[in-house]
């Protein structure tokens, strides 16, 4: 299934701990971006393709301020860009040089790029979180991407936060970071995702009541016969 506005509705209610749990059942482990945090606080949930860009170790004769007009740059990868992806970037996990900065996320935003997920660092933060650019990443620093990496491509795969990604995987991010949905597990997530939300809010719903966890989560043949019923 493509990734139509319908199925960005149904993601958009599903929590990435969901989605984890129902790809985990899957045989699916690593999923979770580690270091991607959302840099607002109260960032909304939010779902898009993946566009995948990468970073190597800097090199003293590659990573210099020169290579930025580079027809291999982050400002021509920006300009690739489609409307709604999710810019999923490989930094390595260096946090002590900042990927992108205001100017780069402005950019983004004029061409409604979704939000920008890393487990890198960004620059210039007051700047970004003035442009409105939805970030996940694992902090901020003041040197620039060339301090510390070289930018090599975009488009595609990388690892990202430990997590294999390709392009257009789906990603999914709120306020416990961003998931992948592999293209070809996205159906299973839109059948199974939003059953799981309900079952888990009835739970509950049912802790709230005083229940006791035994028997309930996970549910026993009894406690699943409940909830049964009380969905009709």
């Amino acid at each position: 299934m493509s990734l139509t506005f319908e199925a960005i509705a149904t993601l958009s209610r599903i929590s990435t701990a969901t989605i984890t749990t129902v790809l985990l059942k899957k045989g699916l482990r690593n999923v979770w971006l580690r270091g991607t945090r959302p840099l607002r606080s109260g960032q909304s949930r939010l779902v898009g393709p993946a566009f995948t860009l990468r970073f190597v170790p800097a090199r003293e004769d590659l990573a210099t301020p020169e290579s930025w007009s580079s027809p291999i740059s982050t400002r021509t990868a920006i300009e690739a860009m489609p409307e709604g992806c999710i810019a999923v970037v490989d930094a390595m996990g260096i946090t002590n040089a900042g990927i992108f900065g205001d100017i780069l996320c402005a950019r983004m935003v004029k061409r409604k790029v979704a939000a920008l997920v890393t487990d890198g660092v960004v620059r210039d933060i007051e700047g970004v979180l003035g442009t409105g650019l939805p970030v996940w990443c694992d902090g901020f620093a003041a040197p620039p991407s060339v301090a510390g990496l070289t930018f090599v491509g975009w488009g595609e795969p990388i690892g990202c936060g430990g997590v294999a990604v390709f392009p257009d995987d789906i990603i999914v991010a709120d306020q416990d970071g961003a998931v992948v949905i592999p293209k070809a597990f996205l159906d299973l997530i839109l059948a199974e995702g939003a059953e799981q939300e309900r079952m888990e809010a009835w739970i509950v719903d049912q802790v709230n009541g005083g229940a006791a966890l035994p028997g309930l989560y996970p549910m026993n043949a009894e406690t699943r016969a409940r909830y049964t019923a009380s969905k009709k």
